[in-house]
Protein backbone atom coordinates (compact mmCIF):
# COMPACT_ATOMS: atom_id res chain seq x y z
CA UNK A 1 0.00 0.00 0.00
CA UNK A 2 1.38 3.37 -0.94
CA UNK A 3 1.18 6.59 1.00
CA UNK A 4 -1.17 8.07 -1.61
CA UNK A 5 -3.51 5.06 -1.25
CA UNK A 6 -3.54 5.45 2.52
CA UNK A 7 -4.12 9.21 2.31
CA UNK A 8 -6.95 8.70 -0.16
CA UNK A 9 -8.52 6.04 2.04
CA UNK A 10 -8.40 8.32 5.08
CA UNK A 11 -9.90 11.21 3.09
CA UNK A 12 -12.67 9.06 1.59
CA UNK A 13 -13.42 7.46 4.95
CA UNK A 14 -13.56 10.80 6.75
CA UNK A 15 -15.89 12.29 4.15
CA UNK A 16 -18.25 9.31 4.15
CA UNK A 17 -18.10 9.03 7.94
CA UNK A 18 -19.15 12.65 8.33
CA UNK A 19 -21.96 12.15 5.82
CA UNK A 20 -23.08 9.05 7.70
CA UNK A 21 -23.03 10.90 11.01
CA UNK A 22 -25.05 13.70 9.46
CA UNK A 23 -27.63 11.20 8.19
CA UNK A 24 -28.29 9.65 11.61
CA UNK A 25 -31.85 10.31 12.76
CA UNK A 26 -32.19 12.55 15.79
CA UNK A 27 -33.69 9.80 17.94
CA UNK A 28 -30.55 7.64 17.81
CA UNK A 29 -27.48 8.43 19.78
CA UNK A 30 -24.26 7.35 18.12
CA UNK A 31 -20.91 8.65 19.33
CA UNK A 32 -19.38 11.05 16.82
CA UNK A 33 -16.32 8.91 16.24
CA UNK A 34 -18.06 5.61 15.41
CA UNK A 35 -19.11 6.32 11.80
CA UNK A 36 -15.77 8.04 11.17
CA UNK A 37 -13.72 5.12 12.47
CA UNK A 38 -15.80 2.54 10.63
CA UNK A 39 -15.63 4.47 7.36
CA UNK A 40 -11.88 5.03 7.53
CA UNK A 41 -11.30 1.37 8.41
CA UNK A 42 -13.52 0.18 5.58
CA UNK A 43 -11.86 2.54 3.08
CA UNK A 44 -8.43 1.23 4.11
CA UNK A 45 -9.79 -2.30 3.72
CA UNK A 46 -10.99 -1.36 0.24
CA UNK A 47 -7.51 -0.13 -0.59
CA UNK A 48 -5.93 -3.34 0.67
CA UNK A 49 -8.40 -5.43 -1.32
CA UNK A 50 -7.66 -3.43 -4.46
CA UNK A 51 -3.95 -4.09 -4.07
CA UNK A 52 -4.53 -7.80 -3.41
CA UNK A 53 -6.72 -8.06 -6.51
CA UNK A 54 -4.03 -6.37 -8.58
CA UNK A 55 -5.28 -2.84 -9.11
CA UNK A 56 -1.97 -1.03 -8.97
CA UNK A 57 -1.06 2.30 -10.50
CA UNK A 58 1.40 5.03 -9.82
CA UNK A 59 -0.50 7.59 -7.83
CA UNK A 60 -4.21 7.26 -7.24
CA UNK A 61 -6.17 4.71 -9.25
CA UNK A 62 -9.82 5.56 -9.98
CA UNK A 63 -10.81 1.91 -9.52
CA UNK A 64 -9.18 1.88 -6.11
CA UNK A 65 -11.07 5.00 -5.08
CA UNK A 66 -14.35 3.47 -6.28
CA UNK A 67 -13.63 0.36 -4.21
CA UNK A 68 -12.82 2.51 -1.17
CA UNK A 69 -16.06 4.45 -1.56
CA UNK A 70 -18.10 1.27 -1.96
CA UNK A 71 -16.59 -0.40 1.12
CA UNK A 72 -16.91 2.69 3.29
CA UNK A 73 -20.44 3.40 2.07
CA UNK A 74 -21.65 -0.11 2.87
CA UNK A 75 -19.96 -0.08 6.29
CA UNK A 76 -21.36 3.32 7.28
CA UNK A 77 -24.83 2.37 6.07
CA UNK A 78 -24.76 -0.75 8.23
CA UNK A 79 -23.54 1.17 11.28
CA UNK A 80 -26.08 3.96 10.91
CA UNK A 81 -28.93 1.52 10.30
CA UNK A 82 -28.15 -0.69 13.27
CA UNK A 83 -26.71 1.66 15.87
CA UNK A 84 -28.58 2.25 19.12
CA UNK A 85 -31.61 0.23 18.17
CA UNK A 86 -34.16 0.15 20.93
CA UNK A 87 -36.39 -2.90 21.29
CA UNK A 88 -40.05 -2.17 20.55
CA UNK A 89 -41.94 -1.19 23.64
CA UNK A 90 -44.05 -3.99 25.01
CA UNK A 91 -47.73 -3.29 24.86
CA UNK A 92 -49.37 -3.39 28.25
CA UNK A 93 -51.67 -6.30 28.84
CA UNK A 94 -55.29 -5.28 28.48
CA UNK A 95 -57.32 -6.95 31.21
CA UNK A 96 -60.72 -5.89 29.85
CA UNK A 97 -60.29 -7.90 26.67
CA UNK A 98 -61.34 -5.00 24.43
CA UNK A 99 -59.22 -4.33 21.38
Amino acid sequence: MTISSLATAVAVGTLLGLCGRWAVPAGRSIPFWVPLAVAVGAAVLGSVVSHVVGIRATGISPLEVVLQVMCAGVAVTLVVATADRQPPEARPYDVSGSR
